[in-house]
């Protein structure tokens, strides 16, 4: 059976193809299938634009789509940037400048907890679906630190591990992730 992952994110692709690879005969990405294709991620949760983009791909190729929408969540901003994360600036995709916004709200707050949410679905060729989400916890620092990450990783600070997740070894990051947690929870559904 052929999976498309509906993404072309490098990072994510080595990541799923890893840990599904012995569920799917072929795992390929949006631009291996040769679709050309963009979600409007209108949903209301990470699961909503989850399921959205998995089901819009699924149904133009026919086969098994998976797909992940994630973000960080800070309990002080009433779970905030959340869905919108990616484009909390106002635009898509400027980490720097959702980096300074959000450390402009955080300004005055003395509690900077946080998690990284993932929300992870597979659908199949006749519709029926799987979803699991997966967390990674911590706190925003208002000192960036790290160079391995993107988004929100080198103010995403993990307490027991002493550093930011853009200062994490990128194999143990690969392992403790939110969306790593959120394909283990997946798998152990698919193993049922």
């Amino acid at each position: 059976m052929k999976l498309i992952i509906a993404s072309n994110n490098a990072h994510k692709l080595v990541e799923m193809k890893a840990i599904l690879g012995e569920y799917f005969d072929e795992i390929v990405s949006l631009r291996e299938s040769g679709i050309e294709h963009e979600t409007v991620e209108d949903g209301k949760t990470f699961l909503e634009n989850a399921e959205k983009k998995a089901r819009e791909i699924a149904g133009i190729s026919g086969c098994c789509a998976i797909a992940d929408d994630s973000g960080v969540c800070v309990d002080a901003l009433g779970g905030a940037p959340g869905i919108y994360s990616a484009r909390f600036c106002g635009h898509h995709g400027d980490d720097e400048a959702n980096n300074q916004l959000l450390l402009k709200k955080l300004e005055h707050e003395e509690n900077r907890r946080a998690h990284y949410t993932c929300a992870i679905v597979l659908v199949y060729p006749d519709g029926t679906s799987i979803s699991a989400e997966g967390y990674l916890h911590g706190e925003i620092t208002d000192k960036r630190a790290g160079a391995n990450g993107f988004g929100y990783d080198p103010y995403f600070y993990l307490p027991e591990y002493g550093c930011t997740t853009a200062e994490l070894d990128p194999e143990i990051k690969n392992k403790i992730s939110h969306r790593a947690n959120a394909i283990k929870a997946l798998v152990e559904k698919l193993n049922k």
